[in-house]
């Protein structure tokens, strides 16, 4: 008796979870016991389950013109268990889809990955780093969220400490476990939370993270924690310049000091475009830069290398922040004293300026300006180029795709192709420049193209940060994407 073509679908069905759930363990195993972390075409495999692993595979399959299933991946993972690394990043997405390839020389997956890494060890060993957070607001509970959530084996970055100006009664650190606990923008936090009120601590997922009063840098003893040689990540605002900054190093337990905001007289990096050129044994100071210019420049240096600009407009379509008012108020800076969830607001931004400190050859070729629109989270930039080179849509995006796929980009570009895309779909996006392709707009002529930009002005701008502070740290794992 012929079976129904139904029964034969839910055979496929269960084969596809069933290889899935195999996928899951090998993720977690290399991840907690190897320290080696699968990441499919940049996203996250930890605390993913069954359908969103498929979703993922779908999106690939249109990202890349060409079949990539659940068990290509399946073969490469268990290859990649027998093959032994030591802790790395590896983005077996690509892997899987290179080794399908038809030009492929190895005939089994193990052979494919002696092919591609060799016989030894690929990288040196990496010596965990301290961290603290001078400040715990948006982007800081964001940052902790992250580093918690990634810690696997304590082999890079340990978060160690949490600086805010408030005294620690019982009430505050309570407070200040819930707001990392719940978020209304990123949901629940997953995994546990606890206000130890006897230790002013914070108990994140078992492991102790101290909270530290202090009104100045310099009044702190770290090692008086345990806490050597720390990486300090200052989300205040409140210290912006070099000299204000190296106030930190008047703490004792201190080695380096990231900002997460534009700095002057400090290097402002936007981690995979400038990172490389400044020593991070000669320098001691560096800036995250803004969100903004972690979105645009990625896709500027795509098209500057490629087809030339000869000049431009960036507009920014950004959610509100905390500088502006709830309601009516008066506020410093003109505009932003309107309430920010009933009115577009514009306002300045210095995304094109920072752009060019970052990409020097495009310096006084942009201009910018900004609208605050009532979201609160999620954010376009337009830029608006007129190119030295002719292209096409088509081209332009085939060189966006190709970036997005290979080369030193691809952690912070994402490629979207999707015609329904919004706002709040990018939320949650750990690349920090998402591109629109749907969306680009050529001219005839080829000397003129106008490319939409999405960002997670919260969570992707924390993932640079991290990046960046991994580079600093020196605790970088191997990485393959």
């Amino acid at each position: 008796m012929n079976t129904h073509p139904y029964e034969k679908q839910l055979l496929v069905h269960t084969n596809r979870m069933k290889a899935t759930i195999e996928f899951i363990k090998i993720v977690n195993d290399l991840y907690y016991d190897k320290s080696v972390e699968l990441v499919f075409f940049r996203n996250q495999l930890m605390d993913k389950n069954s359908s969103q692993i498929l979703g993922l595979h779908e999106y690939a399959k249109k990202f890349l013109e060409k079949p990539l299933s659940i068990y290509d991946s399946l073969e490469i993972a268990k290859a990649i268990v027998v093959y032994g690394l030591p802790p790395a990043k590896l983005d077996i997405g690509k892997l899987a889809y290179e080794f399908n390839l038809e030009n492929t020389k190895a005939s089994n997956p193990l052979g494919f990955l002696i092919d591609k890494f060799g016989t030894g060890n690929p990288m040196e060993p990496i010596k965990p780093r301290d961290v603290v957070l001078y400040g715990f607001g948006r982007i800081g509970r964001l940052v902790a969220r992250i580093l918690m959530a990634n810690i696997g084996g304590g082999t890079q970055l340990r978060l160690r400490a949490i600086v805010t100006r408030d005294a620690l009664d019982a009430n505050i650190l309570e407070k200040r476990a819930a707001l990392l606990r719940n978020d209304s923008i990123h949901g629940q936090f997953m995994g546990t939370v606890i206000a130890d009120t006897k230790n002013k601590a914070l108990i994140i997922n078992g492991t102790t993270v101290q909270m530290i009063t202090s009104k100045s840098p310099e009044d702190i003893d770290y090692t008086k924690y345990g806490i050597e040689k720390a990486l300090v990540i200052d989300n205040t605002g409140v210290f912006r310049d070099k000299e204000t900054l190296e106030r930190h190093f008047n703490a004792i337990g201190v080695d380096k000091v990231v900002l997460t905001a534009p700095g002057k007289g400090i290097p402002n990096i936007v981690y995979g475009i400038n990172h490389l050129g400044n020593d991070v044994n000669k320098i001691n100071v560096f800036s995250a830069a803004s969100c903004t210019t972690n979105a645009i420049t990625p896709i500027l240096k795509v098209v500057e290398d490629v087809y030339g600009i000869e000049n431009g407009h960036v507009e920014t379509i950004h959610a509100y922040t905390n500088d502006q008012n709830l309601v009516d108020n008066f506020h410093s800076k003109y505009r932003r004293g309107r309430a920010a969830a009933l009115n577009m607001v514009i306002t300045e931004t210095g995304a094109g300026e920072a752009a060019s400190k970052v990409l020097p050859s495009l310096t006084g070729k942009l201009t910018s300006n900004a609208i605050r629109v009532p979201v609160p989270n999620g954010s376009l930039a337009i830029l608006n180029l007129e190119l030295k080179k002719a292209t096409t849509l088509e081209t332009m995006n085939a060189t966006i795709k190709k970036a997005a796929l290979d080369g030193a980009l691809v952690e912070q570009i994402k490629y979207e192709l999707s015609d329904e895309l919004v706002s709040s779909d990018i939320v949650g996006c750990s690349a920090p420049s998402i591109y629109d392709s749907k969306a680009t707009i050529v001219r005839k002529d080829g000397k003129h193209a106008i490319l939409y930009v999405w960002y997670d002005n919260e969570y992707g701008y924390s993932h640079q940060v991290i990046r960046l502070a991994k580079y600093i740290a020196k605790v970088r794992r191997f990485t393959y994407y």
